[in-house]
């Protein structure tokens, strides 16, 4: 008898070490492109005296890191069975 907890990944599904290299890249990349773009075109606005441009400013991190977790989400979806 074992202490450990059932594994989250079933018996004949293994995540591959390239999965995990690949989501966190593609990750990285989409959410610092969308989230940098949103952070500069915003800040451009408030400089130009728009303060829409804080609407575009303020949620660029969270809507970058949301990025990345639709595509871990997606990848585990690949996984089941």
């Amino acid at each position: 008898m074992s202490n450990r907890a059932p594994s989250p990944i079933p018996e004949g599904m293994s995540l591959s070490k390239e999965d995990i290299l690949v989501l966190g890249l593609t990750a990285g990349v989409v959410g610092s492109l969308v989230g940098g773009l949103m952070l500069y075109a915003g800040l451009a606005l408030v400089v130009a005296g728009s303060h829409a441009g804080w609407l575009l400013a303020l949620p660029a991190a969270p809507l970058g890191g949301a990025l990345g977790y639709i595509l871990a989400r997606r990848l585990t979806a690949r996984l089941k069975p």
